[in-house]
């Protein structure tokens, strides 16, 4: 594996031209491309340019088909269960405001959930009659598989799982998490907005009935893009809030017909430059090897939470490793004494250092149970020296 991190490292350090810029702790929040990612970006807009932008997606029909495959292959998920959208969020949205609610159906939210999942949670509740509850955790913030057994029940419809959250380096159990829900027929929504690129994931053995991920975050895509994984069995029962002449073709004067593929939940307009850049950046990440870059990830991230953890003033946000029965994600997060969370960071910028502030108002329930207002987040991925990361902890040893 030694071999194989140095391989990883050198290879995503070269392609990636801002690695050697100071020291970029915000892969969490939207990380560096490679150079082949923005080459292909900026060469097809200089196309559509050129020729106009449907002649330049007519040239490239056959890249942008096999953006799917590649995505699919990521995932462990064939091509027709991969829907493709331009966010993540979006992509959530669609599948989540997808499942038929009615009063008093339970919908179960994750003791670290986002804002978003909780917000249209909510808002569904409210137009549904649907009751929103949040599953057990146990004391470092994860799911409390034990726990949640013990409240499932046949009401319980929708289970908003979410795999790595935003404030912190937990991981959550999924497999175990997706199994109590099916014991009762719930469906599993799973938020890997945080995993998919930085965690070697396969949806046919963690068995969710859908996931929803970004590219801009640890997969180095562009902005504007996201990604859908529907499984088969809900492709042929879900219909999507909204429809258009590609997710459904008009058949009659007063019909239509749903395609019957993942498709559905896509639209007919899109930024043909930036799928075709999630294209690249997944097909790079399956060169890399994505065990690889995981390990690769997970050890800049613990030398950089084990670094931050002895400096005097500084307090470790994180479970401590091992604590909730899984390894530690590639966030790290952390607090300074008498120094906010924001000044932090901009303090740190001014040394070339790059890391953001995840406030409370992102994980209410989690922050909350914690007593945190806010806190910082530096998020490593493997192209990273262990010196710039070395860097980044002398920068916070001399805050004031």
């Amino acid at each position: 594996m030694e071999k194989n991190l140095a391989s990883v490292f050198r290879t995503a350090r070269a392609e990636t031209p801002g690695a050697a810029r100071g020291v970029f702790l915000d892969s969490a929040g939207s990380s560096l491309p490679p150079r082949a990612v923005t080459d292909t970006v900026v060469d097809h807009l200089r196309r559509e340019a050129e020729v106009g932008g449907y002649a330049a997606a007519a040239e490239r029909a056959d890249d942008l088909a096999a953006v799917r495959a590649s995505v699919g292959r990521l995932l462990g998920a064939p091509a027709h269960t991969v829907a493709l959208s331009d966010s993540a969020t979006r992509a959530w949205c669609d599948v989540f405001y997808a499942v038929p609610l009615a009063p008093g159906d339970r919908i179960l939210l994750s003791p670290v959930e986002y804002a978003t999942g909780a917000i249209a949670a909510l808002q569904r509740a409210r137009a549904t009659g649907a009751v929103v509850e949040r599953m057990p955790a146990d004391d470092t913030g994860a799911i409390d598989v034990a726990a949640l057994h013990r409240v499932l029940d046949d009401r319980v419809k929708l289970v908003s799982l979410v795999h790595a959250p935003t404030n912190s380096g937990l991981v959550n159990p999924v497999r175990e998490v997706v199994d109590a829900a099916h014991g009762v027929g719930a469906l599993v929504l799973l938020d890997a907005c945080q995993s998919v690129g930085q965690i070697d994931l396969d949806v046919r053995e963690l068995g969710v009935d859908a996931l929803s991920a970004t590219g801009r975050k640890w997969l180095r895509g562009p902005r504007g893009t996201g990604m859908l994984y529907v499984a088969e069995h809900l492709l042929a029962t879900l219909e999507p809030r909204s429809l258009d002449l590609h997710s459904a073709a008009w058949t009659g004067p007063a019909s239509y017909e749903i395609a019957d593929d993942a498709r559905r939940f896509e639209t007919w307009e899109h930024d043909v430059a930036a799928r075709l850049g999630l294209g690249v950046a997944a097909d790079g990440l399956l060169a890399l090897g994505p065990r690889a870059v995981e390990a690769a990830v997970r050890e800049r991230a613990d030398h950089l939470r084990g670094a931050l953890g002895e400096l005097d003033r500084v307090t470790i946000r994180d479970p401590r490793p091992g604590e909730h029965g899984t390894a530690l994600s590639g966030i790290v997060t952390f607090t300074v004494d008498g120094v906010d969370p924001h000044a932090v960071k901009a303090r740190l910028a001014e040394q070339d250092v790059t890391v953001t502030v995840s406030p409370r108002s992102s994980t209410l329930f989690d922050m909350t149970a914690r007593g945190l207002d806010a806190v910082v987040r530096a998020s490593p991925h493997c192209f990273l020296t262990v010196d710039q990361l070395d860097a980044a902890v002398s920068a916070v040893a001399g805050l004031r």
